[in-house]
């Protein structure tokens, strides 16, 4: 196992790379990933290879996404100070913590699987982070209480858009998620819903991400 210092400094060239490609374009983005490194957020037998921009194994089966991935979404979300934030598939933590960074406000996040809840709490506690809701539950049906949101941000492949997280959004609100097919392939869409009501949809393209089980997702 390599030392603290190593995993920093592989990690730092990881994100310095990011910026350099612009996958990373804003400078609020490069300083949450230096803030917050992924191999905070995974296993201890996966820390040393937190650096390379591929996904790694979570608990559960689930999985921890590709640097790049989160980059990406990150930068089409434009977060930034204040947003109001549903987060659905709370995974690691990783990615709630990014966007808590960002927003410098509460951020609250859904997971089903009750033994993520206890990993992303786990993670999230040991990070410093203090402005994280973890809350168990189907997050295809979002979370009512704290809504409307200024983004929904999902994290998990969808059959179809659920209406309830459309609902949920604030008019100029913007919802990022994966839609496409059960396995392997999506299509990344931005969702944003206008002051009529009505939504605009534009597709950025490819991804790959697990299953978003629950009502208004796939059967379990």
């Amino acid at each position: 196992m390599v030392s603290k210092d190593e995993l920093l400094r592989r990690w730092e060239r990881t994100v310095e790379r990011l910026f350099r490609e612009r996958v990373i374009r804003t400078e609020a983005v490069r300083r949450a990933f230096l803030k917050y490194p992924r191999y905070l957020f995974v296993e201890k037998r996966y820390r040393d290879y937190a650096h390379v921009d591929e996904p790694l194994p979570i608990p559960a089966g689930q999985t921890i996404s590709a640097p790049h991935m989160v980059a990406i979404m990150l930068e089409l979300a434009e977060l930034g100070p204040g947003m109001t934030v549903l987060e659905i598939g709370t995974g690691s933590g990783w990615n709630a913590a990014l966007i808590a960074e960002l927003v410098k406000t509460d951020v609250y996040t859904i997971e089903r699987i009750p033994e993520l809840v206890e990993f992303a709490r786990r993670n999230l506690e040991k990070a410093g982070v203090e402005n994280v809701h973890v809350i168990p539950g189907d997050g295809t049906e979002g979370f009512p209480p704290k809504a409307p949101y200024d983004r929904i941000i999902v994290t998990a492949g969808a059959p179809r858009v659920p209406e309830p997280l459309v609902e949920q959004l604030k008019p100029g609100g913007k919802l990022l998620i994966p839609v496409g097919s059960y396995h392997l392939w999506q299509d990344l869409l931005e969702v944003v819903k206008l002051p009529d009501g009505s939504t605009e949809t534009k597709n950025h393209g490819g991804v790959a991400f697990v299953p978003l089980i629950g009502e208004h997702g796939w059967r379990g």
